[in-house]
């Protein structure tokens, strides 16, 4: 797999903390380690951006995001689990997984560099 790529998803999961971070976040230790997880999913996002098509790289990084903190607020923090929102989710990443595979580089459509 592509770097890039990679930083998307290891960026996702790090949305996914720092999401859940702004609601459930109490002290410094937990405002320390949102704020951390904003800075650090951000740096990737940015990076990835800079070898992938920038509304790819977007629309994978947020829907991914998306889909892990409903996810995460399911599993870890009794968040009602409806079929419908699952059923959402499964359309979510079915539209994530074609951006990805659709998405290529801008290697393939690189401008002229000076």
């Amino acid at each position: 797999m592509n770097r890039s790529w990679l930083f998307i998803f290891i960026g996702a999961l790090f949305e996914v903390v720092w999401v859940i971070g702004f609601k459930h976040a109490h002290d410094w230790v937990t405002w320390s380690a949102t704020i951390a997880s904003l800075v650090i999913s951000f740096y990737l996002i940015i990076t990835a951006s800079s070898h992938l098509p920038v509304g790819t790289v977007y629309a994978v990084f947020t829907g991914l995001g998306t889909a892990g903190t409903v996810a995460a607020e399911m599993v870890l923090f009794d968040e009602p689990v409806k079929l419908i929102k699952l059923l959402l989710i499964a359309v979510l990443l079915i539209g994530v997984l074609g951006l990805k595979l659709l998405g290529g580089s801008t290697s393939d459509s690189k401008a002229v560099e000076h």
